[in-house]
């Protein structure tokens, strides 16, 4: 099974949801890969929060480099997905070949990770049969976006729901990528099972 995860992003994704996951894939001795609509520098941003208002702000975060344009991924050379949130998922969802790189992974039950927005992707797809009934978590204002996915927005703020595990926020990451890569070694183990007992 591949050794590679997919991070799917693009300017404007939240800086601890981008880096988290790629500094826990490394460690864990998996290689992140960085795809965005165009292989280039990105800008992240980071989120916080302010009392009295009633959203977040936003400052200019580090610079981090993609490693491939969405049009030239293989998804079949990955192992999971991790779709970071931030104001990437907005337009990130447009480019034409999301739809059939993300479809791959919910399709094949390989691992799908998706943090605060990044649920917005998922209408990407234009065929919420894939979602029907399943449990997503995701920042709280995307709550109408999952609901119209046809998928239960819960009261926790980290989900897991068989492949797809999702949370709500940056304070969900050390949980979200402990989930997403148990999953992903889940994923390994029964890839192993099924090569071994197509070999006998």
């Amino acid at each position: 099974m591949s050794r590679k995860i997919l991070i799917l992003t693009g300017d404007a994704a939240e800086v601890l949801e981008v880096y988290y996951p790629v500094f826990r894939v490394a460690e864990e001795g998996y290689e992140p890969v960085i795809a965005a609509p165009q292989k280039k520098v990105l800008n992240t941003v980071c989120h916080d929060f302010i009392e009295g208002w009633d959203t977040y702000t936003e400052k200019p975060a580090h610079r981090l480099a993609a490693d491939i344009a969405f049009a030239d991924v293989d998804p079949t050379e990955y192992a999971g997905i991790i779709i970071p949130g931030g104001r990437a998922p907005e337009f990130i969802r447009n480019d034409k070949d999301l739809p059939r790189i993300v479809r791959h992974f919910l399709e094949e039950d390989k691992p799908v990770g998706a943090i605060c927005h990044g649920a917005q992707v998922f209408l990407a797809l234009n065929d919420n049969s894939l979602f029907q009934g399943r449990t997503i978590s995701a920042y709280n204002a995307c709550r109408l976006e999952v609901e119209r996915l046809g998928a239960i927005y819960p009261e926790e703020t980290l989900y897991v729901d068989g492949n797809i595990v999702s949370g709500h926020a940056w304070p969900d990451l050390p949980g979200f990528m402990r989930e997403f890569l148990k999953a992903v070694r889940n994923s390994e183990a029964s890839s192993d099972k099924a090569e071994e007992a197509s070999a006998i």
